[in-house]
């Protein structure tokens, strides 16, 4: 739901449609892209690994948001995706010494490619039997890593040389987060923009009644293979980017377990929204991390007890606790949460 800020006109259906409105969010946004691409100036090494780490999920997670936010179609297998970018990546940097700004959107589509397979059953199936077909995705990489012989390397992994960029060479954090980020916010732009697109509506339409939409003239298998093509090729360029930061890529790099997590990730921040995927991204790492730093403290306590447990299962526990709250007391998520700050402060002071 679009809300009118209080005072403000459109006169024009371009005023109307504009993703910024006025002089004072012109003013906010470039500020704040300002403050984005300076952090590397005075971040600290731990601080830059955090907000890659943050920065490539986020281009993972609004991948999933198209297919599972915008079209309702649940997808367990998303880690797998990043995976199949990550190792094409790998592979076409070594066997065939392509650059990285061929190998990148490679990675994307063939990642794509293969999306759209797993995501075939979706004209047949839904809910929880086509979640099942998505899990499979996660087996069925893992199982083809581990027997792809020298073209995978198997369980070794490979090492990927450094990504070089009109003679650049991203060889410290510093460098790979401002390429990380950039493409970030060029994503982020990308998917806000085709939720607005007829492409968007129809996905919106499927995932709110699938029979009237398709009674409306809506194509259900074009538009649900194509949800499953823009998401999965925007794992793989996550998956991609994830590879030359660590230089190395290794199926352990993409489980199950991420792919519960990026799910996680857009039900806290609201299903359907692309804030909601950034908040939700953000909220969760940020969550991980203080899990981290409360670990030491909760081991000391009881050492013998909690030694073996907490290290492994508090960050799940937390997460789960976290996830059943929102779907419990605010199903609508943070960017439900953030959207009634903001308007009962355009308000004040005449909140109701």
């Amino acid at each position: 739901e679009r809300k009118m800020i209080p005072g403000i006109f459109s006169t024009k259906y371009k005023q109307d449609m504009a993703l910024v409105r006025t002089k004072t969010q012109w003013f906010l946004l470039i500020v704040f892209l300002i403050f984005l691409f300076c952090i590397p100036l005075f971040a600290g090494s731990f601080m830059l690994s955090v907000l890659l780490y943050i920065g490539i999920t986020i281009i993972s997670v609004l991948g999933l948001h198209i297919v599972t936010g915008l079209g309702g179609l649940v997808s367990l297998g998303h880690a797998a995706f990043m995976g199949v970018g990550g190792y094409t990546a790998a592979i076409l940097a070594n066997r065939w010494d392509l650059p990285f700004f061929v190998t990148l959107p490679c990675a994307g589509v063939v990642a794509g490619l293969v999306g759209v397979v797993f995501g075939a059953p979706s004209l047949r199936i839904k809910g929880f039997y086509l979640a099942m077909a998505t899990l499979a995705a996660q087996f069925i990489f893992v199982w083809g890593i581990y027997h792809g012989g020298d073209l995978t390397q198997e369980a070794v992994g490979m090492d990927l040389p450094l990504a070089t960029l009109g003679g650049i060479i991203f060889d410290n954090d510093q460098k790979l987060y401002l390429l990380v980020f950039a493409l970030t916010v060029l994503v982020t732009f990308l998917v806000y923009n085709i939720s607005r697109t007829r492409i968007g509506r129809a996905l919106i339409a499927i995932r709110d009644n699938d029979r009237a939409a398709q009674v409306m003239g809506v194509n259900l298998f074009r538009y649900k293979l194509l949800a499953f093509f823009i998401a999965c090729f925007f794992a793989g360029i996550a998956g991609a980017l994830w590879a030359y930061y660590l230089n190395y890529v290794h199926p352990d790099h993409f489980t199950l377990q991420e792919s519960i997590w990026f799910l996680g990730m857009i039900i806290v921040g609201g299903m359907g929204s692309t804030l909601g995927a950034v908040l939700g991204t953000v909220a969760i790492k940020g969550l991980d991390i203080l899990v981290d730093l409360v670990t030491p403290v909760l081991e000391s306590i009881a050492p013998s007890i909690l030694a073996g447990i907490i290290p492994y299962a508090l960050g799940v526990i937390v997460f789960a606790l976290v996830v059943a709250i929102f779907l419990m007391y605010e199903p609508r998520g943070l960017a439900h949460r953030w959207g009634i700050i903001k308007n009962y402060y355009r308000i004040w002071p005449y909140p109701y």
